[in-house]
Parts: structure tokens; sequence; C-alpha cells
């Protein structure tokens, strides 16, 4: 088994696609548009193999995002290497997306860094 993809409400679409694209790499399809809804998705292939869905329609509610909350907390990166965690994390910031841990190795081991970003969601960078 395993996970088929991820989807993400946004309210943004444009600018979500082009943030996974510039800084993850994403590779994107031509889109979906439902008329009757006005429901709009694009699929966003990741080397891996990983996919994510973003997704929009009209009168969706906008929540803040609190980091210690239930739900899905963030998405995980992996990037390969520290020097990788540490280039795109630098270019995050100074591109104004506000870093909230790291780079760094954590208490389990993982070397990481953590950004908010994309409608203040949280992405997690990785080796």
């Amino acid at each position: 088994m395993r996970v088929e993809h991820i989807a993400l409400y946004v309210n943004d679409l444009e600018d979500a696609r082009q943030f996974f694209v510039k800084y993850f790499g994403a590779t994107s399809n031509e889109g979906y548009h439902n008329l009757q809804t006005n429901f709009r998705s694009f699929f966003l292939s990741f080397d891996s193999g990983a996919r994510l869905e973003i997704m929009n329609k009209p009168n969706m509610s906008d929540l803040p995002k609190e980091i210690n909350r239930t739900g899905y907390a963030h998405i995980a990166f992996s990037v390969g290497s520290k020097e990788t965690v540490d280039t795109l994390t630098a270019e995050l910031k100074a591109d104004g997306y506000e870093v909230i841990s790291g780079p760094r190795t954590t208490g389990d081991g993982y070397y990481e860094s953590c950004i908010i970003a994309l409608e203040d969601n949280q992405i997690e960078i990785t080796v």
C-alpha cells in the first residue's frame, strides 16, 4: 500500500503551483475545472513519485492555522543533503518566507528546517 496523493485547499492556485514548481521541482498537470461547481485543481508530481493535489473552490473559509493543533501539521520534503536543506532554507528566507526552526538536527536525529509558507501552512525541509 502507498499514499496515492495528498490534497491541499488553497486560495491562490497559481501562486501555490508556482511555489512548489520553483522550490521543490514539482511538475504540474494542465489542471481541472468543473464548470458546474467552479472547483479547480492541479496535480503536482515530484521526482520520488509523490503527488500533491492543490485545489480551490468558491466560498471556502480560511481559518487561522495554529502550529499546535489537531489535523495535518505539515508537509515534509526530503531534499537529499544537509547542504540542500541549508541552501533552500536560505533561499526561502531571502524570498520573504518565515523560517520557524532550523536548519538543525532534531532530538530524534533529523536534519531539518521548518518554514511557514503558502497561506500560512508549515513546510518541513529535511535530508
